[in-house]
């Protein structure tokens, strides 16, 4: 099977679906059984049993069937939200007085997450580089958990070297790969064991959508289906996953289409004056992107960039400026959206992070790069000291991304 198959036609083709080019939605709470005996099996199996919607549903199977097969593991399991899945996927695998190892910097609200576990008696470190992990493991680590490329920097961690090393030491991995979606990156194959993600973002692909998923092993997904799933309260609508699975099929499409965008921008960016840095895997000027080249097969469209400013009003300025990237969180979706972490955190927390002030996230959508390329330009005159294009012939070689022909 390759992806663009199981994008748009695995499971769609089965008797269940009746034949309807849409598989059907059931939105059916409940189901029913010929006897009583057949009741008790089915709740004895409810992970793999229809019973109630929080156990599982066949429009949610459907979804998660694909989201297995395209990250190549045994199991999926769909939750209403990203952070759904990760507070499950970590609250499965730990106790109290247990240690979690953070490699790299992370979402945000993960980390928030793992802070409040510290009140059951879970505790975590976040180390930076991998050569930090042996000092940081300590007799209770259970997991590391980190993503790829990182959040807010997108740096490059080696995932094949980092899940040798956590299997060395009986840990178990667990990876963000929202960034790349299963089309451009595939974890378990290089040995992480759990993989988690935010549907919101390039699986929706519309920003309609809240969802999460994680993918792995039975062995991992059947006890946290039947326990963390079933209590958290977190399953996925019927609904929200016939979007999810009228996100993929478009998916194969969409997402070469956002790498030519996200490049091109990038590329734009990298030789202009009012940038100081461009932080996308996809150029070879970042420090990962020899990496990046050998574990990916394609770039997103999500990346930072640092102002030629240490001024937040001048960050603010620049964001004001912008017409067609509109300011909001998330990303993923057809539009180009704009965030900046010094406008929205607290300077103390931006420090402990090492968040310059000048750092601004852009999520390219699907518009004309043209037109995104002169709006970012425009912005960017704005600045104070800062001019419009620049000349950039003399560093276009230098600055051609090597992608994959997807």
């Amino acid at each position: 099977m390759n992806d663009e198959w199981i994008c748009g036609r695995l499971g769609e083709d089965e008797p269940w679906t009746l034949g309807a080019v849409n598989p059907p939605v059931f939105e059916n709470s409940l189901f029913t059984f010929a006897t009583a005996g057949e009741l008790g099996e089915a709740i004895r199996n409810e992970d793999e049993r229809y019973v109630y919607w929080r156990g599982t549903n066949p429009t949610v199977d459907l979804a998660q069937r694909k989201l297995a097969a395209l990250e190549r593991g045994e199991r999926a399991k769909c939750f209403g939200s990203g952070m759904g899945a990760i507070a499950a996927t970590i609250s499965s695998l730990v106790s109290a007085g247990d240690h979690v190892l953070v490699l790299g910097a992370v979402y945000g609200p993960t980390t928030q997450f793992l802070r409040y576990l510290e009140k059951f008696g879970v505790t975590h470190t976040h180390v930076s580089d991998l050569s930090e992990c042996d000092s940081a493991i300590k007799e209770r680590t259970r997991l590391l958990y980190f993503e790829s490329p990182s959040y807010m920097a997108y740096a490059i961690v080696d995932i094949a070297e980092v899940a040798a090393w956590a299997r060395g030491r009986g840990l178990v991995t667990v990876m963000d790969n929202t960034w790349s979606t299963p089309l451009f990156q595939k974890p378990l194959t290089l040995g992480v064991d759990l993989v988690v993600h935010s549907l919101s973002k390039y699986v929706g692909g519309h920003s309609d959508l809240v969802g999460g998923v994680v993918v792995g092993p039975s062995r991992l997904i059947r006890p946290l289906a039947l326990t963390e799933y079933q209590l958290y309260g977190a399953a996925m609508s019927p609904h929200d996953a016939a979007k999810v699975i009228k996100g993929l099929r478009t998916l194969p499409v969409r997402m070469p289409a956002h790498q030519e965008r996200g490049l091109a921008v990038a590329r734009f960016l990298a030789g202009h004056p009012g940038v100081r840095e461009v932080n996308h895997p996809g150029l070879p000027s970042h420090p990962g992107h020899a990496i990046a080249l050998r574990q990916m097969s394609g770039f997103s469209s999500l990346f930072s960039i640092e102002l030629a400013t240490d001024e937040t009003d001048q960050v603010a300025i620049f964001l004001d400026k912008l017409r067609h990237f509109r300011i909001g969180v998330s990303w993923g979706g057809f539009e180009s959206l704009v965030n900046a972490p010094a406008l929205t955190t607290e300077e103390s927390v931006r420090a402990t992070m090492g968040i310059p002030a000048g750092l601004v996230r852009l999520s390219v959508g699907l518009e004309p790069a043209d037109t995104l390329i002169e709006d970012l330009d425009e912005a960017l005159k704005a600045i104070k000291g800062v001019n419009g294009m620049t000349d950039r012939s003399s560093r276009e070689k230098d600055l051609s991304p090597q992608v994959h022909p997807n």
